[in-house]
């Protein structure tokens, strides 16, 4: 029988909002925790004090402030936030899941695919082991996925999502791009070679729900479209979509500029990830092509 009430970590962002709304329709009572208090929500720092889980059959984590948050600036205090925002809520989690007179039945933990390392070449799957932590997006991504993980004996089922680039009509990424595009100033970001591995919201939630109520998955799965793109193939749908020309380029030291060297490589550098756990667990994408992502989007 599929649990029907679900703790929701990081529930109001966008990934958040959109499998609330989704858990909701399919009969499931959600319980969202936020750093802020509201109707229907528990704080982490009440949770924390509270020392025990509301009772769930379900914990999904979510939390994590945005990495691309352009009103912050790259400082030692923003890295302490992202590590904090995402470590600190995960042990606060486990925690408890592992201390629970009655645990979850599942656990569901994101992380990112910072975890691999980049290449204009290489190609990644679930199975590709660990790699030298290489920079501060990959140490954090370790990390992150370390600060999950429970006793080997511990009855609750654990799966931990490694999140791409999630496009949706109501946050993300296509929220900054597409006012530049429309007006006719977007175009190619540094060689243009760097692989985008991207997922439509649509089926960003369906995963969690398929990962939320499949006993048979467990252990990582790449939440990622089985055909990534380049960011030159990627800004060419782009532009398509919106019939707008892309013409107008933005040079490494541009973004370096603008967005720093560390938070440039999210731009300027990519990885080819391709969800074979995702899909040989059974899960079906509803958009494995950027084309049909993006026009439905952007209809």
């Amino acid at each position: 029988m599929a649990a029907r009430k679900v703790l929701v970590g990081g529930g109001s962002g966008f990934i958040g909002h959109a499998l609330c709304k989704s858990l909701r329709k399919r009969g499931y009572e959600t319980i969202l925790l936020s750093r802020t208090p509201g109707h229907s929500k528990i704080t982490w720092s009440d949770l924390k004090k509270r020392g025990e889980l509301p009772e769930c059959d379900a914990v999904i984590n979510l939390a994590g402030e945005n990495i691309a948050n352009p009103m912050r600036r790259w400082t030692e205090s923003f890295k302490a936030d992202l590590r904090e925002s995402r470590i600190g809520t995960n042990e606060i989690l486990t925690e408890l899941i592992r201390k629970a007179a009655k645990p979850p039945r599942v656990w569901i933990s994101s992380s990112a695919i910072g975890y691999y390392p980049t290449s204009e070449t290489a190609e990644y799957t679930e199975d590709t082991p660990p790699q030298p932590e290489s920079n501060f997006l990959a140490k954090l991504c370790c990390d992150w996925e370390q600060s999950a993980i429970l006793p080997a004996d511990h009855p609750s089922r654990h799966v931990t999502l490694r999140i791409g680039l999630v496009l949706g009509r109501d946050g993300g990424t296509i929220k900054s791009m597409i006012w530049p595009f429309w007006f006719g100033v977007g175009g190619v970001i540094g060689s243009g070679k760097q692989f985008m591995s991207w997922i439509h919201i649509a089926d960003m939630v369906g995963i969690i729900v398929h990962a939320l109520e499949s006993d048979n998955v467990q252990g990582i799965l790449n939440a990622t479209a089985p055909h990534p793109v380049t960011n030159s193939e990627f800004t060419t749908a782009f532009a398509s979509a919106l019939w707008r020309p892309a013409f107008i380029p933005m040079p490494p030291f541009v973004v370096n500029m603008i967005f720093g060297q560390e938070r440039g490589i999210l731009l300027l550098e990519g990885q080819k990830v391709i969800p074979k756990k995702t899909m040989e667990s059974g899960y079906s994408f509803m958009f494995s092509d950027i084309n049909s992502c993006l026009l439905d989007i952007l209809k």
